[in-house]
């Protein structure tokens, strides 16, 4: 991996030298790491600098000085859109830093549907970084307000421009396994607490979680955890109705291999919907 290195921004002069040591600190952490997870010296480039442009190292030193998290370790997840990295704050807590990708311009083309429509956010620029950063700002929202309706969620932190940070679900950086890597050992009870999250969501938090799956599920401690709210959607959106429905089935269909008797998705359409 290479990182552009810090002498070369005339800018980080205005930062604190143990800040500029932190970061430099950090980069050197999230080099070795990285190079553990990937052989692939030209995509890897790349994908750093992608990530630590600019504009997004300010806003990782704004947080830094600000006390959001004390120190940033290695990549945890990696995706079309965003990477997830390890943090922790200054009492050595784990964090999630889930940076969005300001030149992700294959998961553009998809994010409209899912911002157009939404009554929370209106009149988006279209151009990159005006969406990923209205996406940050989405993810935290949707967190923070099932969160508020008693849905467990990584609890949110903080958000600036294309960067979230949020509570870390498992510990000293390993994420705590999905429903898909590790089925659970009462699938009936949480089936019904997803029904019942489910219902949260729409009946509470006015939000629909728009591709809720195995996948995107936890158990942690003994406790159900949906995460990536991103593309969470309000109700009153479009295609809320029929994003709720493909919850549901997607639910229905990965509970069902459990041997789980599970209710008819139009059964649970009434239930959430309170129809």
């Amino acid at each position: 991996m290479v990182l552009i290195p810090l002498k070369r921004l005339p800018w980080l002069t205005i930062m604190s030298r143990k800040a500029n040591e932190r970061l430099a600190h950090t980069e050197r952490r999230v080099e070795r790491r990285d190079k553990m997870l990937t052989h692939d010296k030209t995509k890897e480039r790349a994908t750093v600098e992608e990530v630590f442009d600019q504009t997004t190292r300010m806003v990782v030193f704004d947080m830094l000085n600000s006390g959001v998290f004390y120190e940033l370790n290695g990549v945890v997840s990696s995706g079309k859109e965003a990477r997830v990295y390890w943090g922790t704050d200054k009492e050595g807590k784990d964090l999630a830093v889930k940076i969005y990708l300001t030149s992700s311009a294959e998961f553009k083309k998809g994010m409209h549907k899912y911002i157009e429509g939404d009554p929370r956010f209106k009149d988006v620029k279209h151009d990159t970084r005006s969406l990923m950063t209205v996406w940050a700002q989405k993810e935290f929202r949707n967190l923070k307000e099932a969160t508020d309706a008693k849905v467990r969620v990584p609890k949110p932190i903080a958000v600036k421009s294309n960067v979230v940070v949020m509570e870390f679900i498992g510990e000293k950086g390993v994420s705590a396994p999905s429903l898909k890597e590790q089925p659970p050992a009462n699938p009936d009870k949480v089936y019904k607490l997803l029904v019942t999250y489910i219902k949260r969501l729409y009946q509470k938090a006015k939000i629909v979680h728009g591709d809720l799956s195995e996948y995107n599920i936890m158990m942690w401690k003994g406790k159900t955890v949906v995460f990536d709210m991103s593309q969470s959607v309000s109700i009153e959106h479009p295609l809320a109705d029929s994003l709720l429905i493909r919850d549901l089935t997607n639910v229905n269909r990965f509970f069902s291999k459990l041997d789980v008797k599970v209710y008819p998705v139009e059964e649970l359409h009434k239930m959430v919907v309170g129809k």
